[in-house]
């Protein structure tokens, strides 16, 4: 007679993100609109305190005390900067390279030839092709953070705990884009509040990936509204984004029990359930003043957490190798805290 093999916490876990999965896409392909807007109103705020909380108890994953000082100032810079201008671009260029510099170096002058160089490379994007600015002043803050990222969480973890239900946690991950792009439920529009809210604030992401430049008239205005909001490749586009960020931030809270960023005592813990009431209560009130009270907020939280990407993609790779190839010895040495880079990034990943 055989015995039924016990779930551990790793396949319980990464069975209820295979259903957050579905349950995010299955929303996505009818009102999109309804439930990005909803998502980044409601659970991005809760992510944003919660994920900065986690990252601080953890020295953000860098080898410096005050390293992310950098990270953050930078994040002021875009907050004055043009929205989605080729300085934010150079901005977020240079927190992306200089997470790197933080993670693989200590010594201070390995780190400022190295901050040095990335500062170079940055603001050569100013003057670079419209496709390298367009990656990192737009999708690297937004789509890239969302799935790209979180997908090199997902197989990082997959890869470091051998998990079979991992991997077919990744290919439902890989394969609900897919579910966008072919199935069709029919047009569900959303309703003029939902319109104005998107489309003042994110639509210019929309606009990039169907090939649309701003509108600059009336009538192109129109026609850009009537592709983003009603056309079979606007709501394609929209589903998949909906998507990303639904799961993105259902993904963060699914682990609580391996993170615990809930651990952090009961004061900061009612001080963060306080912000994130008021930031909730703020979209409903004005989502475009939401928006702007909560950008630097957002913009933050991803730059603070380059340091623990870069980790999480080097950790992917090193894992691969050492099923797939050769072993090898780990790419980052430990930092000096209590907590080492690849136990502390295993947390995350879960």
């Amino acid at each position: 007679m055989s015995h039924a093999i016990p779930m551990t916490r790793v396949d319980q876990i990464n069975y209820l993100n295979i259903a957050l999965m579905l349950v995010a896409c299955a929303v996505a392909l009818f009102i999109p609109f309804e439930l990005f807007l909803f998502a980044y109103a409601v659970l991005g705020p809760a992510h944003y305190f919660t994920e900065i909380s986690w990252l601080q108890k953890r020295n953000f994953f860098t080898r410096g005390k005050h390293d992310f000082w950098l990270l953050g100032a930078l994040a002021v810079l875009v907050c004055f900067t043009a929205p989605w201008s080729t300085m934010s671009a150079a901005y977020t260029f240079l927190a992306l390279g200089g997470a790197l510099v933080l993670v693989l170096t200590d010594g201070f002058l390995a780190r400022m030839l190295g901050l040095a160089l990335v500062a170079v490379l940055a603001f050569a994007l100013v003057d670079s092709t419209g496709f390298v600015t367009a990656l990192f002043f737009l999708f690297v803050p937004t789509l890239i953070h969302v799935y790209l990222f979180t997908g090199f969480f997902m197989l990082y973890g997959a890869l470091k705990d051998r998990s079979k239900s991992g991997y077919v946690a990744f290919g439902v991950f890989l394969l609900c884009p897919i579910a966008c792009w072919l199935i069709n439920p029919g047009k569900f529009l959303p309703g003029t509040h939902a319109v104005a809210s998107y489309w003042n604030n994110f639509s210019i992401l929309n606009l990039a990936l169907l090939g649309v430049n701003q509108p600059q008239t009336p009538d192109e205005a129109r026609r850009a509204l009537v592709l983003v909001f009603t056309s079979p490749a606007g709501l394609i586009v929209m589903r998949f984004i909906a998507f990303a960020y639904t799961y993105h931030y259902l993904n963060w809270f699914s682990k609580t029990s391996i993170i615990r960023w809930h651990e952090i005592g009961a004061k900061r813990l009612a001080i963060i359930a306080g912000l994130w009431v008021t930031a909730v209560g703020l979209y409903l009130y004005n989502f475009a003043a939401g928006f702007k009270v909560l950008f630097y907020l957002s913009i933050a939280h991803v730059y603070l957490e380059f340091p623990l990407n870069h980790i999480s993609i080097m950790g992917t790779f090193r894992e691969a190798r050492s099923i797939f190839g050769r072993p090898t010895q780990p790419a980052v040495a430990p930092v000096r805290n209590k907590n080492t880079m690849a136990a502390a990034a295993a947390e995350k990943r879960g």
